[in-house]
């Protein structure tokens, strides 16, 4: 009993962090109507009909709506060509009522993802993947920066408040979350590295960190012994596995029940960062929109 009451001390609430944050953008966004008569708006582009994809967008209009924002979803099939899309984009790209765009991935073959994404107006590209916003990000400017990460800080912050000083092991390297997730942290005044699935004597590396970031896409990788005692872990792994009588359960990259006994605090899948990214996706539709009419963000 005294474990499972120590598990829920040490859980890290993203749904219920998350509901805080879309309160009071909710709140921001009122002060701007009322304030400077600009409304947020969000175009979302999806692609053809995976079902994952269907579910995420209706929810990302969802939580939009509840905002505030004016949420649009543009919906192609799984056969549009590059040229229509991209026409697309550019439409959305000059539409003054438009300040954030969001081209839901994967993208089919036919289409090249990185040329789609370049074309996205840099003030516009809410999900922070334009190269503009990478450099600007790299160099400590002004940049919108990729959602997911941008959550893990702030359930970091709100866990741990202040950051600096702290060892972090990110292990991932991709450009959506691991290489922005290292970026962050170096800005909060950590001492990083960055691992992955080829890194040697991974565990060990592990194992002097303060705060875990799991981002490699793999099953459970992250072993419970791998986490030092009262580290902070951050999961943001999202993998569907088989359990008995041929059901699925989603798991993230780290084997939770074992690292919840060695952790200070953790983040469980689902229910930990999911909910973060899609409110980020909204604060940095919000704080887009000031950008665009040059107005200061409501505090």
């Amino acid at each position: 009993m005294s474990d499972q009451h120590n598990q829920e001390k040490n859980l890290i609430d993203g749904k219920a962090i998350a509901s805080a944050l879309r309160s009071d953008i909710a709140r921001r966004v009122e002060v701007l109507k009322e304030k400077h008569q600009i409304t947020p708006g969000l175009a979302v582009v999806l692609v053809g009909e995976d079902p994952a994809s269907q579910v995420y967008v209706r929810n990302k209009e969802k939580q939009a709506r509840e905002a505030g924002i004016a949420s649009v979803a543009h919906r192609l099939s799984a056969d549009v060509s590059e040229d229509e899309l991209m026409a697309l984009v550019s439409k959305l790209n000059t539409d003054s009522t438009v300040h954030g765009i969001l081209v839901q991935l994967p993208l089919p073959d036919q289409i090249n993802e990185d040329a789609v994404l370049d074309a996205i107006n840099p003030l516009k590209d809410v999900d922070g993947f334009h190269p503009i916003n990478v450099g600007q990000l790299s160099i400590g400017g002004d940049a919108n920066v990729p959602c997911t990460p941008l959550g893990c800080i702030m359930l970091l912050k709100d866990r741990l408040g202040d950051l600096t000083g702290k060892t972090a092991v990110v292990v991932g390297r991709s450009n959506i979350v691991g290489k922005p997730m290292a970026l962050l942290l170096l800005r909060e005044n950590c001492t990083v590295t960055i691992a992955h699935s080829r890194t040697k004597n991974l565990p060990d590396v592990c194992r002097v960190a303060d705060i875990v970031i799991a981002a490699v896409g793999r099953a459970r990788m992250i072993s419970g012994d791998w986490i030092k005692p009262g580290a902070t872990v951050i999961d943001v792994g999202i993998n569907r596995i088989e359990i008995e009588g041929g059901k699925t359960r989603l798991v993230g990259d780290v084997d939770f029940d074992g690292a919840a006994g060695h952790a200070g605090a953790i983040t469980p899948v689902p229910g930990g960062v999911g909910p973060m990214t899609i409110a980020c996706l909204l604060l940095n539709t919000l704080t887009a929109a000031c950008r665009q009419h040059a107005v200061e963000a409501p505090g």
